[in-house]
């Protein structure tokens, strides 16, 4: 799919994207990437320039698949006189399901105590909480969240990740958009990266640490410049960098149990050897760093939650 806006700005450049029945899927992307277009258009608030949709396999914004998705997009918009609880009945009733589904999701997203709280008295974090909370009340098969926990504090934070993970543990589809890579990481089954509109990066947060293309090895070894000179003689060996007491060495995997034997056969002891994990930070930050000083994509009126 492709959406291009007015004056020649391309949002979404030819995204190909499958969300598979049952996941929870990390949708990533710096600034401007169009994450939040994407989903417009997934739920049918924004029409595409050229392509083809299918959500629950119906065309986007149908009915038919809006009944089984729950989607927060952006700031919630809720009637800032009414209460939280009666904000959710009133959505209730435009979706067709009871008024004591209001309840429950009240519940599941925390804010049971505040329910009958004007929604204009509510801070950000219970905003997003009353959102993510009318994206539940259909008990939807497929949800799209953009930036569930943002204004959250840690508590809040993790609250909704075990919400979301419980989820997924029942089989619900859900599409995440975050920019808290460590939430990511923890939470989806499967990340996809898109940059400028398009699909740069699409795996596990496993596959995702594995594209930065090096091994790093922590040594901890006596003495340590020594080991230091050694290491930098090995041909395999890319840097060797002293940190905390330890070394780091970039180098590939394969050359671990060698270089190891180089600095036992030196007369160097070594107390500790292990491989230091990517994060998906790293990841992340190399595969968007060409674009990441592009401006934004442009920002419209339609959002909301539905």
């Amino acid at each position: 799919m492709t959406k291009r806006y007015p004056g020649g700005v391309t949002a979404v450049d030819g995204l190909d994207l499958r969300v598979h029945e049952g996941e929870v899927l990390g949708f990533l992307g710096p600034n401007g990437a169009g994450k939040t277009t994407t989903m417009r258009m997934l739920v049918g608030l924004v029409r595409p320039t050229s392509g083809r949709i299918r959500v629950l396999g119906h065309p986007p914004g149908a009915p038919r698949a809006l009944a089984r998705v729950g989607a927060l997009i952006e700031s919630p918009a809720f009637y800032p006189h009414l209460s939280g609880r009666d904000n959710l009945r009133l959505a209730a009733r435009y979706a067709a399901v009871p008024d004591t589904a209001a309840d429950r999701v009240l519940a599941e997203v925390g804010l049971s105590e505040r329910a009958d709280s004007p929604f204009r008295t509510y801070s950000l974090g219970m905003k997003q909480r009353l959102g993510v909370a009318a994206a539940l009340l259909k008990e939807p098969s497929l949800l799209i969240l953009d930036e569930p926990t943002n204004g959250l504090d840690p508590a809040g934070v993790s609250d909704i990740r075990e919400l979301l993970r419980a989820l997924g543990r029942a089989g619900r589809t859900v599409l995440l958009s975050s920019h808290v890579l460590g939430e990511v990481e923890q939470i989806c089954d499967r990340i996809v990266v898109i940059d400028e509109g398009r699909l740069i990066a699409d795996g596990t947060p496993d596959d995702l640490r594995g594209t930065l293309g090096q091994t790093v090895l922590l040594f901890d070894a006596d003495p340590l410049d020594a080991a230091a000179t050694c290491l930098r003689g090995h041909p395999g060996v890319r840097a060797v960098e002293p940190v905390d007491g330890r070394l780091r060495v970039v180098t590939d995997p394969a050359l671990a149990a060698e270089l190891n034997r180089r600095l036992v056969q030196a007369g160097i002891d070594v107390r500790e050897l292990r491989p230091l994990r990517h994060s998906l930070e790293e990841a992340f930050l190399e595969l968007t760093a060409p674009s990441r000083q592009q401006p934004a994509e442009p920002a419209t009126t339609t959002g909301g939650t539905r």
